[in-house]
């Protein structure tokens, strides 16, 4: 065999590596449910929301945290970093936001939600990541979120995390 690879080896790559990239998505999930990065949010209308059932005997903790991306030219972070909120009843916050450069820019918002398993009770009526937000040169903004944990939600879990990150979208134009 010196130095010669048999024809069929050279098939099996091929399918080994789409079979990877097929497992990748699955794969992902799997890691983001075990360590309860990347929850979604839902969103609902504020008529399915005040059909909810408010839980009065129980409270649950919910914790913002804001971030940007690599570099991105903006301050970011909740007005309040954290609430006692009654699942079932709507409530308001918001995140402020500064754009930090001379130009316009336009940003996104991308949510998160920890642990995973709060993520599908965890709905949103308004939010700021619903829309690209436009920036004027140094301009800053507060940005409404008004949310309602759905009293479903397992008794296990007395704190959710509502995490954004915030990213520069690249659309820069430079007004």
């Amino acid at each position: 065999m010196s130095g010669k690879v048999k024809v069929p080896y050279l098939f099996l790559i091929p399918v080994l590596m789409f079979g990877f990239g097929y497992l990748m998505v699955p794969m992902y999930d799997l890691i983001c449910d075990i360590t309860g990065l990347n929850g979604k949010t839902g969103s609902i209308s504020t008529a399915e929301a005040s059909q909810l059932t408010v839980d009065a005997d129980r409270m649950v903790k919910v914790e913002f945290l804001g971030t940007v991306n690599d570099e991105a030219p903006w301050d970011f972070g909740p007005k309040v970093t954290s609430m006692m909120v009654h699942p079932g009843r709507q409530y308001q916050t918001s995140f402020v936001a500064k754009n930090t450069i001379d130009k316009t820019i336009v940003g996104q918002a991308i949510p998160s939600v920890a642990p995973g398993k709060a993520a599908t009770y965890f709905n949103k009526t308004e939010c700021f990541c619903f829309n690209q937000q436009t920036f004027e040169p140094l301009e800053s903004r507060e940005m409404p979120l008004v949310f309602v944990i759905d009293p479903g939600l397992p008794e296990s879990i007395d704190t959710v995390s509502l995490s954004y990150t915030f990213f520069d979208t690249g659309k820069l134009t430079g007004k």
